[in-house]
């Protein structure tokens, strides 16, 4: 029986290991979805081509490969989002974007987007398939640049050509997932080996690029007597079984890693694209290994600037250095991160008050319970501040977030991506309820897939990371509140338990019966919507701006003396600072 060219495209999926594709349904999609119905692959109905998206780009970042869809019009653009956030993180994912029919194409008919336009800007490969003869060549094509680029893929697929005949093509029809050993050369190898013999205190900071490297970089870690620092994407591989890490920078990290950086001679990138150039030391030394060359440079002042997969290029490099015997900056740096822990441990001890809850102490509860495999998504905003700063990294433990393209509402869809791609494990959202609000209504999917998905709220009744923005630029918060429903009884129309936690004494048991739960299940928790996220290094100008937000909120027209006399005090508030 003769196949047309929807059920070719999904064979090509099925022999590439695709498990599901991300959708909602409608027109332009229909002869897929069919041809999908007859296959292996299982079709995902989310509410929200998002929703799909996101769901996907999680399931990406698990399993290496990923598919989402979208049908004409509003399904396109519904999905871009989502498609940005897996592009940006470097994840491979297929993106189908279904047309309108291709004689009405430029006729502004209803629904039409043009897709090459549309998706420009968030994939490495985006074609539109017009023909049979391109099915096989379009569709491989843009599967080996999503899976080698480590990146979005897009083909436009207009419904009435997805119910042609198919054609077999002259070129090849597989997937080749090749795995090169990238390094840099001798010579290069050799000028960082003299840079770093040179110098006596060296900071190493590692990114998502040494995931895969722990074991390396704890070895040049004791090799160099050097403490470790990571970004938000690289804690959950590099702080496990370290014992010379220092904790995270960036915005949401501890001052223990900017001043272990801001303080070596030379400074290590391993594997990392660290956007905040401000966080980033201007007088020491600086050199970046990347497996993306164009990506050198980009963040720091570099010495030098390799290209190099982080696990072969160590390898490569300890034969050629010396191992340090002054220990006297590691103990330095080490002794500051057990200050600072002492001091985060200070947070965690104070459970709140009735509607007031610490999410420190939420967190700190949830990390202590959790699985040790567990994979945690983390809504952008807040609950990264207690994600980044309160879970644990085990070494079989994920975390899975907004990380660059910063987009609220990811955490519950994604979580619905991991549980379907990691069905035995503990899949837990750390939801904002502005984000959870955002998306709300895939909370329908958790259900209609039967996923233990656990959502944890963290209710602050605002948008609190935008608040603490407002305030620390020295404004007034403003339209920042918000008049919640009640997520708890939410969940209980949605199909699973929920439940709203008041008071403190309740978090310890009612997490452990949404863990222990096995299936879906919210705990909605009234967290203090002040609680702070302070940067690891504070600014004159914050502290002026916080000074000053709250002045304009609580003294009227006493603002300028208060200000003064900040300003006045600006030496003794950093010293406490």
């Amino acid at each position: 029986m003769a196949k047309n060219i929807a059920e070719q495209i999904v064979e090509m999926l099925e022999s590439a290991n695709v498990k599901r594709i991300y959708a909602v349904t409608g027109d332009s999609l229909n002869h897929l979805n069919i041809a999908v119905k007859k296959s292996s692959i299982e079709w995902i109905h989310v509410r929200h081509e998002e929703a799909g998206a996101y769901a996907a780009a999680a399931e990406a970042e698990l399993d290496g490969f990923a598919v989402c869809a979208g049908s004409c019009g509003p399904g396109h653009v519904h999905l871009i989002n989502g498609v940005y956030e897996a592009h940006r993180s470097h994840v491979p994912m297929l993106v189908i974007a279904s047309t309108i029919p291709s004689e009405e194409m430029g006729m502004d008919y209803f629904q039409e987007t043009n897709t090459i336009k549309l998706f420009d800007d968030c994939s490495y490969y985006n074609q539109m398939i017009t023909r049979p003869e391109q099915v096989q060549r379009t569709v491989q094509t843009a599967i080996q640049h999503a899976i080698s680029k480590k990146g979005v893929a897009v083909i436009g697929l207009p419904g009435d050509v997805s119910e042609l005949d198919a054609e077999e093509a002259a070129t090849s029809n597989k997937i080749f997932k090749t795995n090169p050993i990238i390094r840099p050369s001798d010579e290069e190898l050799s000028l960082l080996a003299g840079l770093i013999n040179e110098s006596k205190k060296v900071t190493i900071y590692c990114g998502i690029g040494a995931e895969k490297a722990n074991a390396e970089v704890v070895e040049l870690s004791r090799y160099l007597k050097a403490p470790v620092g990571y970004s938000f994407r690289g804690k959950m591989s590099i702080q496990p079984n370290n014992p010379n890490e220092v904790g995270l920078t960036g915005l949401l990290g501890l001052p223990s890693a900017h001043h272990a950086m801001h303080e070596a001679d030379l400074l290590i990138l391993l594997g990392t694209d660290f956007p905040y150039e401000k966080f980033m030391p201007v007088k020491n030394k600086i050199v970046q290994v990347d497996e993306s060359p164009e990506r050198l440079g980009r963040r720091a002042k570099l010495e030098l600037g390799l290209t190099g997969d982080v696990k072969e290029t160590i390898k490569a490099l300890l034969p050629l250095l010396n191992e340090k015997t002054d220990t006297d900056f590691l103990k330095q740096q080490l002794e500051f991160y057990e200050k600072v822990k002492e001091n985060q441990l200070t947070y965690v001890k104070d459970p709140g008050t009735e509607n007031g809850i610490q999410p420190e102490f939420v967190t700190h509860t949830l990390d202590k319970l959790a699985t040790k495999d567990a994979v945690f998504t983390v809504d952008t905003g807040m609950c990264c501040v207690w994600g980044a700063r309160y879970i644990t990294g085990t070494g079989a433990r994920k975390m899975l977030g907004s990380f660059n393209h910063g987009s609220m509402a990811n955490a519950m869809p994604m979580a619905i991506g991991a549980s379907l791609a990691y069905p035995g494990r503990q899949v837990i959202a750390m939801c904002g309820d502005g984000g959870l609000s955002m998306l709300l209504g895939d909370m329908a999917t958790i259900f209609q897939y039967k996923l233990p998905v656990k959502i944890i709220v963290f209710n602050n009744r605002s948008l609190g990371m935008v608040k603490l923005e407002m305030e620390v630029g020295g404004m007034p918060d403003n339209e920042t509140d918000m008049v919640n429903p009640d997520f708890a009884m939410i969940a209980h129309a949605m199909g699973y338990p929920g439940k709203n936690i008041h008071q403190p004494g309740e978090v310890e048991n009612a997490i452990k019966e949404c863990l222990d739960y096995k299936g879906p299940y919210l705990l909605n928790i009234f967290t203090n919507p002040n609680a702070l996220a302070l940067p690891p290094k504070i600014e004159a100008n914050q502290v002026l701006g916080m000074t000053k937000s709250m002045a304009q909120l609580m003294l009227g027209g006493k603002m300028e003396e208060v200000l003064d006399t900040v300003k006045s005090n600006y030496k003794h508030i950093k010293d406490i600072l």
